[in-house]
Parts: C-alpha cells; structure tokens; sequence
C-alpha cells in the first residue's frame, strides 16, 4: 500500500486562485497542474498518495457564524478515518482564525491549533498507531488586505495577529512532537487580498515540501 500523506487546511490547500490571471485555467482554483498538494504527489512519485482536504474558511477550531463546519475540530476525526492508514498529516491552517468576528489573537489560535494536534493524534487511524504531524505557519496576511473588499469582512487586525503565529505553532510543534514549517518567505502571497498563494507560491510550497516529506516518512 502507498504511503498515505493527508494535507489538512484552508483555501490555500484547497488552491483558491485570488487572480484569474494567475490561473492557467482562469478560474478560481488552481488546476491539477498548479496546486501544491498536486504538484507534491508529482513529486514523490507512485509509491505516494497526496490526499487534498481544504476547505476555504476552515479554522483550527473555531466555529465561524458565518459559515458551517468551518471548525477543524469538528472534522479532523472523520477526516483521518476516512484515509486510514495515515502515515503523515500536514496542517496548515491559522490564516482564517484571525478574523476579528472570531476573536482570537495569536496565543488563542496557538492554542488552538494545539488543542487540534493533540486530537488528531488520537485518532485510530494512523499506521502501526505512529502519530506523524508536519504543521505549517502560513505565510503573513499582508496590510494590502484592506484595500480589497474581502479585507472588510475579515475585519481589523488580521496582518497584526497573522504575524504572531508562527511563533506560536513553533511552540506547538516542539512539545507535541511535530515536524515544523515556516512559510513566510518560502511561499509567495499574492499582492491583491495579501492572504493566497500565487502559482509561484504553490509550487515554492511543493518544492520545499517535496524534499522535506521524505525526511518524515523514513
């Protein structure tokens, strides 16, 4: 059996395409050819299965009452069951919880994604029940989030409380025993909502991640 890598996140692991014009398909997702979960399971080769599981909005685990089943607690179990037996899991979530209707700073959406790691690694789904967590910190949302109308409803705050998070997930990762990866600088936001990968950004993301997974899966 191939070795089972579920890539756990948001719109940014879902492929949401902010530019049209960045997007071969001129759509707003990225295609097949462009989406970093894509371009890792090219990467890796057969002996591999890169599984997709973003959701545009998906918070570590804070409900949003905007939206439903936004909360990554509330389907992390479901999640890893369904593509047991896992053997890596990679978050890379945090972007939505600063959202100022959802009234977290930095240290809560640590803890968060604490509280979302230590579930996850609960679950009976995981190979010889060998828990293996790579988390990602995004890259910063950017100040120019607020010259776009997605920046109005995202509220005040969010470039501010972004930038405190890696700090915190790296605190995570070393004691629940994570592999750990900062993102900002490594994978390109765009310069138009300031909080999605661009083409760029996808395949910087896959390329790093494609020498990396190796490591953790021995």
């Amino acid at each position: 059996m191939k070795k089972h890598i579920v890539c756990f996140g948001d719109s940014n692991t879902h492929g949401y395409c902010a530019d049209p014009a960045d997007c071969a398909d001129g759509g707003d997702r990225y295609n097949e050819e462009e989406r970093w979960t894509c371009l890792l399971q090219k990467a890796l080769g057969e002996d591999y299965l890169v599984l997709e599981e973003g959701l545009s909005g998906r918070t570590t685990v804070f409900p949003d009452p905007l939206h439903e089943s936004m909360s990554g607690l509330d389907v992390i179990y479901s999640t890893l069951m369904s593509h047991e037996p896992v053997d890596l899991l990679i978050l890379m979530l945090g972007t939505n919880d600063t959202k100022e209707r959802l009234g977290a700073n930095a240290a809560c959406i640590g803890i968060g994604m604490e509280r979302l790691v230590m579930k996850a690694k609960t679950v009976p789904a995981w190979r010889d029940g060998k828990p293996n967590i790579l988390l990602i910190a995004p890259p910063h949302i950017g100040e120019g989030l607020y010259l776009r109308p997605e920046g109005v409803p995202m509220g005040p705050g969010c470039p501010e409380k972004s930038r405190g998070v890696a700090e915190r997930f790296a605190v995570v990762a070393q004691n629940q025993g994570c592999a750990f990866l900062d993102a900002e600088g490594l994978a390109e936001f765009n310069k138009l909502d300031c909080m999605h990968l661009t083409r760029l950004g996808h395949k910087q993301l896959a390329d790093k991640l494609s020498e990396l997974v190796p490591t953790l899966l021995g």
